[in-house]
């Protein structure tokens, strides 16, 4: 698949544990070789719902200046059944979350930098994000707190009228980049460029007066998917950069 990408004087690879969600969606990082060297160790949980497992990947990288990046995907329990009564289970994942970051702390220093990212299936303002996982738009409270809080960097999207994803004509960010402080500081081996925050939505992603996300999918009796489409969730991106 990567192979695919066939993008001059880039040499990728991925890393990926297979999970047992019903729908094969998993996790991965895909990370340019010439750039960055995978540090080997991954760390999965998964969290068990009846009806489907969702999970969390962690991974370590170094790049070539010897500096360290540790990535943490998503993808949190969906609202299915009710936002509500789906709810403590993403409370769950948020608690782990914050549990891998307080370990990733103690073992590398309280100025690792990491950058968290998914599908949380939760808005930044939901209680799993901000009571559980500790995050924040609060930049002092991260860089100065003694907690291991993150900096959600989708805050600065809301008022614009943008959105991840489209559920009964509602607009929500559930799909999110968060940092710690080690991208923050200015002594921090990485920037970390807030400004460059979007949501793509590429020619043909979207539709309507909501900017729907164009699902992707094999027809059923239920439903039918357009199989040209895409993901009922739009991507999204932002630069890191080493100094």
């Amino acid at each position: 698949m990567i192979k695919k990408l066939n993008i001059p004087n880039r040499k990728y690879e991925v890393v990926h544990i297979d999970t047992k969600d019903k729908r094969g969606i998993d996790i991965a990082f895909i990370y340019d070789e010439l750039k960055y060297t995978f540090d080997g160790k991954m760390f999965h949980y998964e969290v068990l719902k009846r009806s489907a497992t969702r999970d969390i990947l962690q991974a370590g990288f170094i790049t070539k200046n010897n500096n360290r990046l540790i990535l943490i995907g998503n993808h949190w329990p969906s609202r299915s059944g009710g936002e509500y009564k789906s709810e403590p289970y993403r409370m769950m994942a948020g608690e782990t979350l914050s549990y891998w970051l307080k370990k990733i702390m103690e073992i590398h220093g309280d100025k690792t930098p990491v950058i968290v990212m998914g599908d949380f299936n939760d808005e930044p303002f939901n209680r799993s994000l901000m009571e559980y996982a500790l995050s924040t738009n609060n930049r002092k409270k991260v860089i100065y707190g003694r907690n291991p809080y993150l900096y959600n960097l989708m805050w600065k999207l809301f008022g614009e009228k943008k959105a991840t994803y489209v559920f009964n004509s509602s607009l929500q960010i559930i799909d999110q980049f968060l940092v710690t402080k080690g991208l923050l500081l200015s002594s921090s081996m990485f920037s970390c460029d807030e400004s460059s925050v979007r949501i793509e939505a590429f020619n043909g992603m979207i539709k309507g007066r909501y900017n729907t996300p164009i699902r992707f999918g094999r027809p059923s009796k239920k439903r039918s998917f357009n199989l040209n489409g895409f993901s009922d969730h739009l991507p999204i991106s932002f630069v890191v950069k080493e100094k």
